[in-house]
C-alpha cells in the first residue's frame, strides 16, 4: 500500500502531469479552497476568510484571465473570459465573495473541459507520431551506420531487422518479410512482402531481414502526411464555429453597454435601490455571458474529429464533418474505390486433353518474367496452389499491348488476347467462353500451344467486400449514388448490376469526371465524389465533399476533404452517422445555451432568482453542453 501510495504522489508531482493537467488541478484546488472557507467562515478571522477567497480567485481564474487578456489584446477583441473575470470581480466587490469565487470554479472547470477534448482529439495524434522510428540502420559501402530518420535521402539503403518498425517509405530490394500494416491500413493481418513492393513507415517487419530503398523522405512519408493531415483538422473550424466566435465579440459588446444601462435606468425607471440596481447589474453580467452557447460547436467538433481518427477517418476540419450529413448525391471511381484495384484471377478453362498442372506451370515461368498486372496476378494464382515456375524456357519475347512469346521443349507457346490468334472450329469454343467471361467485367488471357489456343484465364478486379454494404446503407438513407470510370461501357454496366449502384457514366476522362460533377449540382444540393486516383484529383477538388481512399495517390489525398485510412467504404457510413450526431448535438447545445440565457436574464429583471442561483445556472449550463459535445468521444 505504501508503494503505492508513492507512485501516485510521483506521478502527480511529475512536471509533465503538471503540465498536462494543470488546469483542471487549479480548478479543483480553487474548489478546495472555497470549499474550506465555506466550512470555516464563522470560526476564523474575516480577514483570513479573504485571503481564502482571494487565493481561490488567483488559482482558479489565472488561467482564464490570462487567457482573456491575451487575447483581448492580441486581436483588438472583447471576449467571453474577460466577461466572466469582470463577473467574479463585481460579485465579490459588492461582497457576494462566494458567489463570484464558485464562479471562477465552474468557469475554470468548463475550461479544463475543453482542454480535455483537445487533448484526447491530440492524443490519437500522439499515437500516430510515435508510429515513426527516429533512428534507422543505413548501409553505405557495406559498413551499417545508426542515423536519424530525417538524414535519409531518397535512394538510401536500409536494413530493417525483424521485429523492427519501417523507419520510412521505400522499396524492398532484397529480402521477403510478412508486414504489420494494422496501425496505417487497419488490416488485422500481416501482408507478405519480397522484392520490389512498397513499405510504409510505421509498418512493423514481423520476420526475415529487409533492405530497403528510400523513395521518400522522412517529411514526407505516408505517417507524416497523416500526422499533417490530423493537425489541419484539428486547426480548421466549421463555418457554426466561425459565427460564433464572431458573434461572440459583438455579443459581449452588448452586453457590457446594457450592464452599464442597468448600473442607472433601473434606479430612476423602476424606483430601484442603488444596491438593488448594482446587484442587478452584477447578476445580469453573469448569466448574460455567452459561455455555454461560445462551447456548444468546438468540443463537439473535436470530439468527432477524434472519432474518426480512432476508426481510421480523417476529416480536414469541422467544416467537412459538419457538410458530410447534407449530401444526397455519391460519385465514385471504380477501379480501387467500389473495386480493390488489383486483379485477381477467378477463373480457368483448358482443353481437357491437357494436363492443367503442367500448362500453368509453363504459364507461371513465363508470366513471372513480365511486369504486367495480369501477369502478376496469374503468377500469385499459381503460387496459391504450389505451381512450380522455374521450367527452362528459350526465346522469350513479349510484344507490348499483345502477348509474351517462349518455347518450352519442341513446342511454341503464346499467351495474350484472341487477336493473336487465327479462328477455327477448335477455337471457337474458347472464344465464346471468353466473351461470356467479358459480359462479367472480366479480363481474358488465353493460351496457346504451337499457335492453337488450348485455354483460357479470366481475371477480375473483384469488388471490395463491403461495397454493396454500402451502397445499399446509401441508397436507404436516399442518397443518389453514380459510378464514373474511365473503362468501357460493357464493363461499367457489369460492375454497376453487381453493386446495384443507380447509374453509371463510361469512358470519363478528368476532365469528363469533374464536368459530371457539376452535372449534378443540377438536380442534387450538395455532392460527395470519392476516388483513389490522379485523375479523380479535380472531381474531388470540385465536389461539396471529396473522399480519398487511404491507399489512393498523393494527389487524390491533397484534393480530398476526408481520408479513409482503412479503404473501406462502409465507414463512410460511419462517417455520416457520426455528422448527423455532431450536427444534431450542435443544435441541442445551441438551444439549451440560448435557451437558459433568455431564461436567466428574464428571471434577473423580475427579480425572480438571485445571484447564486445565476451563477449555478449560468456554468452548469455551460458544462452541460460540453458534456453534450464529449458524447461524440463514443
Amino acid at each position: 500500500m505504501k508503494e503505492f501510495f508513492i507512485i501516485i504522489i510521483n506521478n502527480i508531482t511529475s512536471v509533465a502531469f503538471l503540465k498536462r493537467h494543470y488546469e483542471l488541478i487549479a480548478a479543483v484546488f480553487s474548489g478546495l479552497l472555497i470549499l474550506v472557507a465555506w466550512l470555516t467562515k464563522h470560526n476564523i478571522p474575516h480577514t483570513l476568510w479573504i485571503i481564502l477567497m482571494l487565493t481561490a480567485f488567483i488559482v482558479g481564474g489565472y488561467a482564464k484571465a490570462k487567457e482573456g487578456i491575451y487575447d483581448t489584446f492580441q486581436h483588438r477583441t472583447l471576449n467571453v473570459e474577460l466577461l466572466m473575470i469582470l463577473a467574479a470581480i463585481g460579485s465579490a466587490s459588492i461582497g457576494y465573495w462566494e458567489e463570484g469565487a464558485i464562479l471562477i470554479f465552474i468557469f475554470s472547470l468548463s475550461g479544463a473541459l475543453e482542454t480535455y477534448t483537445m487533448q484526447k482529439s491530440e492524443k490519437e495524434l500522439s499515437s500516430l507520431i510515435k508510429l515513426q522510428p527516429k533512428q534507422a540502420l543505413m548501409i553505405r559501402n557495406g559498413v551499417e551506420q545508426l542515423v536519424p530518420v530525417n538524414e535519409l535521402r531518397i535512394d538510401d539503403t536500409i536494413l530493417i531487422k525483424p521485429g523492427e518498425r519501417v523507419p520510412a517509405d521505400g522499396k524492398i530490394e532484397k529480402g521477403t518479410s510478412s508486414l504489420d500494416e494494422s496501425p496505417l491500413t487497419g488490416e488485422p493481418f500481416p501482408v507478405t512482402k519480397g522484392k520490389n513492393e512498397e513499405v510504409y513507415a510505421g509498418t512493423v517487419n514481423l520476420n526475415g531481414s529487409l533492405y530497403i530503398k528510400i523513395t521518400k523522405q522522412s517529411k514526407d512519408s505516408f505517417v507524416q502526411q497523416i500526422i499533417e493531415l490530423v493537425q489541419t483538422a484539428q486547426q480548421q473550424k466549421s463555418p457554426s464555429q466561425l459565427f460564433i466566435e464572431r458573434f461572440e465579440s459583438t455579443y459581449v459588446k452588448v452586453v457590457l453597454i446594457s450592464v452599464g444601462i442597468m448600473l442607472f435606468l433601473p434606479h430612476y425607471l423602476v424606483g430601484w435601490s442603488w444596491v438593488d440596481t448594482f446587484y442587478r447589474a452584477m447578476v445580469l453580467l453573469v448569466v448574460a455571458s455567452p459561455c455555454a452557447l461560445v462551447a456548444s460547436i468546438m468540443p463537439a467538433s473535436l470530439s468527432a474529429i477524434s472519432n474518426g481518427a480512432r476508426n481510421g477517418i480523417l476529416f480536414k476540419g469541422g467544416v467537412h464533418i459538419e457538410q458530410l450529413s447534407k449530401i444526397n448525391a455519391i460519385a465514385f471511381d471504380k477501379t480501387g474505390t467500389l473495386t480493390n484495384g488489383k486483379p485477381t484471377v477467378t477463373d480457368t478453362f483448358f482443353d481437357p486433353s491437357v494436363n492443367t498442372e503442367e500448362v500453368l506451370s509453363i504459364i507461371a515461368t513465363i508470366e513471372k518474367e513480365s511486369n504486367h498486372p495480369l501477369a502478376e496476378a496469374i503468377v500469385t494464382y499459381c503460387r496459391t496452389y504450389n505451381i512450380k515456375s522455374d521450367l527452362p524456357l528459350d526465346h522469350m519475347r513479349e510484344e507490348s499491348g499483345k502477348g509474351v512469346y517462349a518455347t518450352y521443349g519442341d513446342n511454341r507457346w503464346v499467351i495474350g488476347s484472341e487477336k493473336l490468334f487465327t479462328k477455327n472450329d477448335q477455337s471457337l469454343s474458347f472464344i465464346e467462353q471468353g466473351e461470356a467471361f467479358a459480359k462479367q467485367a472480366k479480363s481474358i488471357v488465353y493460351i496457346g500451344k504451337d499457335e492453337k489456343i488450348i485455354g483460357l484465364i479470366a481475371l477480375k478486379d473483384e469488388v471490395r467486400q463491403d461495397t454493396k454494404q454500402a451502397i445499399q446503407a446509401f441508397k436507404k438513407a436516399g442518397i443518389y449514388t453514380v459510378m464514373l470510370t474511365g473503362d468501357n461501357d460493357s464493363t461499367a454496366q457489369a460492375i454497376a448490376q453487381e453493386t446495384t449502384i443507380d447509374s453509371f457514366i463510361a469512358l470519363c476522362m478528368p476532365k469528363d469526371k469533374q464536368e459530371h460533377i457539376n452535372k449534378l449540382r443540377q438536380t442534387h444540393d450538395s455532392i460527395a465524389m470519392i476516388g483513389d486516383g490522379i485523375n479523380d484529383a479535380p472531381a474531388l477538388a470540385t465536389a461539396d465533399v471529396g473522399i480519398a481512399m487511404g491507399a489512393g495517390t498523393d494527389v487524390s489525398i491533397e484534393a480530398a476533404d476526408i481520408i479513409l485510412m482503412k479503404n473501406q467504404l462502409n465507414k463512410i457510413v460511419h462517417a455520416r452517422q457520426l455528422s448527423k450526431r455532431m450536427n444534431r448535438i450542435v443544435k441541442q447545445n445551441i438551444f439549451f445555451s440560448i435557451s437558459v440565457i433568455l431564461t436567466l436574464i428574464l428571471a434577473n429583471f423580475t427579480q425572480w432568482i438571485d445571484l447564486p442561483l445565476g451563477v449555478i445556472g449560468h456554468e452548469g449550463s455551460t458544462i452541460l453542453v460540453i458534456l453534450n459535445g464529449l458524447r461524440l468521444l463514443k
